[in-house]
């Protein structure tokens, strides 16, 4: 029986939270905390499986609930907010929350995804935190075993030497915070990232992550020209995919979707304009996303990395693809920016025309 405790000072909005969980015979509410400091100790209490966690809420907000209670007993967080809230819910991912949703309706999809992210991370380990979390520069080893690309012949010439595109979920967003300030600038290839998110959180999602590296991080418009350097977001009400033009385009998710946005549209776009240039990363989550996608890139010859189990929060979409055979290279969070540093430093200008193969 999975136990939990709602933490939100709406009792309305702790009303539709207990409908929805009393419907499952496998969840047990055992608590409800009416502001932060009362989830602490309800939490130090009650030892739940699982804390649903409101941001705003009088005495001590989501935040420094969140901080106090993965510094004394750790258990995993689901932060339930308002989509206005989405750069806050994001900050309350950096001191510990695992993952963020949209506050349900009593009905439809929203409350179906909050029941399975109750059970998904109800199965998460989670460690009591020292310390508060900060992002140094890591060490980087002097070579990463990949193979270098390719010469080619020189015809309609791509603007990049490489493209890097990376599927993630649940862990998602602290693990990328962490790759990303730790790569080198200016970075001279495009990273295109589908990370599973609610929907509204994606503007949030980017703010939080640009104040955390040193690359532009935005969220991905329709028709933009992409440009090296620059980081961009899928929105989770669509599919990420590159043209032959080098441009991003956006399309919308179909009804019933369960991975939104889609990794394996994102992987499997990079592989057919960009073939052996393409460089597919795929990281903590939980499913099959992005399995056929770095399937794709692994056929045409491009690079195929995935997250170790140690470094992710659900080593589940990863370890699909390490089973399925097409993952080139196992690495540990902490090294996959030196992975990626030089994998686009020791490439030549490509010469090469969008979906060719010499």
């Amino acid at each position: 029986m999975i136990r939990v405790v709602i933490a939100d000072d709406s009792r309305v909005a702790r009303d539709v939270l207990r409908s929805i969980l009393e419907r499952a015979d496998d969840i047990e509410i055992v608590g409800e905390a009416v502001d932060g400091r009362d989830a602490v100790d309800k939490v130090r209490e009650l030892a739940p499986h699982v804390v649903t966690m409101d941001l705003n809420m009088p005495r001590m907000d989501g935040i420094a609930a969140i901080e106090e209670i993965m510094y004394s007993r750790a258990r995993p967080i689901l932060v339930v907010s308002d989509r206005s809230d989405a750069e806050s819910a994001y900050r309350a991912l950096e001191v510990g929350a695992l993952d963020v949703i949209t506050k349900p309706e009593l009905e439809g999809e929203a409350a179906d995804a909050f029941l399975y992210k109750v059970r998904l991370l109800a199965g998460v380990s989670v460690i009591t935190r020292l310390r508060r979390y900060c992002w140094p520069p890591a060490s980087r080893p002097t070579d990463t075993g990949l193979p270098a690309a390719p010469e080619q012949s020189a015809s309609s010439p791509s603007p990049f030497s490489c493209i890097f595109a990376i599927a993630c979920s649940t862990g998602g967003p602290q693990a990328l915070a962490r790759l990303l300030s730790q790569l080198n600038t200016p970075f001279p290839a495009p990273i295109l990232i589908a990370q599973h998110i609610s929907h509204g959180f994606i503007d949030g999602m980017a703010q939080w992550l640009a104040t955390r590296c040193r690359l532009p991080v935005r969220v991905a418009r329709h028709n933009e020209a992409l440009q090296a350097g620059c980081v961009y977001l899928a929105p989770s009400e669509y599919n990420l995919s590159v043209t032959l033009h080098h441009r991003l385009q956006l399309s919308p998710s179909p009804p019933g979707t369960i991975y939104h946005p889609s990794g394996d549209v994102l992987l499997a776009s990079v592989a057919e304009v960009y073939t052996h240039h393409a460089i597919g990363i795929i990281m903590t989550g939980m499913g099959r996303d992005g399995v056929l996608g770095m399937s794709a890139i692994h056929r045409r010859g491009g690079v195929t990395l995935a997250q170790d189990e140690a470094s992710s929060v659900i080593y589940g979409m990863n370890q699909e693809a390490v089973n399925a055979g097409v993952i080139q290279q196992i690495l540990p969070l902490d090294e996959l920016a030196a992975a990626m540093d030089r994998q686009a430093l020791r490439r030549k200008p490509a010469g090469m025309a969008p979906g060719s193969r010499s």
